[in-house]
């Protein structure tokens, strides 16, 4: 199955990509790259995959992250070996993909899946200045969970030397969004198959509080019901 497979277009941006490197070539009518709509995307994605090049080859994380303005947060443990590439001045490919849905089609050449993507390009430095190492800490748990900031224990002098933090600009960057239903060839529309979309969406559950600590503690109402931008 190609994510690609069905050829339905999506909006035209009138905005031209940043770089030759962000330019959408496969369906590059799917490519979006006012920074308005990277940034929506940002916010409701929960994890981004970094890709970087280091001494043992090529290598793709997947990690939490946050943004803040035109910059994306990262962090992970001080030996953590992709943000030590990063900071060094390394390469990195940065993406961050929403499925929206499954689309069946009466071949199988043009079934595909809906989504939503961003695609950054870019040399990541790292945050060495405490106030803003703390803000950025603070901004990926406020990415994850809206207002949990104000109530989660800010991190000591010892978790802040045991972290870092890099920041990379989200100035080479670009959407590409696919929408709506199957494509049917000519010679397929008597077939007696059933084609169309199955949405997908990510769902929260009752939060489960922990047994020792939050006892006698009410969830907090940006838990119960946990939700996020886009949803």
């Amino acid at each position: 199955m190609s994510v690609d497979a069905a050829r339905v277009p999506a909006p035209r941006s009138s905005e031209e990509p940043p770089t030759e490197r962000t330019r959408v070539r496969r369906l590059a009518e799917r490519g979006r790259y006012d920074r308005e709509v990277v940034c929506r995307i940002l916010d409701e994605g929960l994890v981004a995959h970094v890709g970087f090049v280091d001494e043992k080859g090529p290598c793709v994380i997947p990690t939490a992250y946050g943004r803040e303005g035109d910059w994306l947060y990262l962090h992970g443990a001080a030996g953590n070996a992709a943000l030590r590439t990063l900071r060094s001045g390394g390469e990195a490919c940065v993406t961050v993909t929403l499925l929206d849905g499954i689309v069946l089609a009466r071949s199988a050449f043009h079934h595909s899946i809906n989504y939503r993507s961003v695609v950054i390009f870019g040399r990541a430095e790292e945050v060495v200045e405490t106030s803003e190492k703390l803000r950025a800490l603070m901004t990926i748990v406020e990415h994850v969970v809206q207002g949990r900031g104000r109530d989660a224990r800010e991190p000591t002098e010892s978790e802040l030397r045991s972290t870092r933090v890099v920041r990379l600009p989200i100035d080479e960057a670009s959407a590409k969004i696919r929408t709506g239903g199957s494509v049917t060839d000519p010679e397929d529309l008597e077939l007696q198959v059933w084609s169309g979309q199955i949405p997908l969406a990510v769902k929260s559950g009752t939060p489960v509080p922990d047994e020792v600590s939050s006892r006698g503690i009410p969830v907090p109402a940006y838990a119960d019901p946990y939700t996020r931008p886009g949803w």
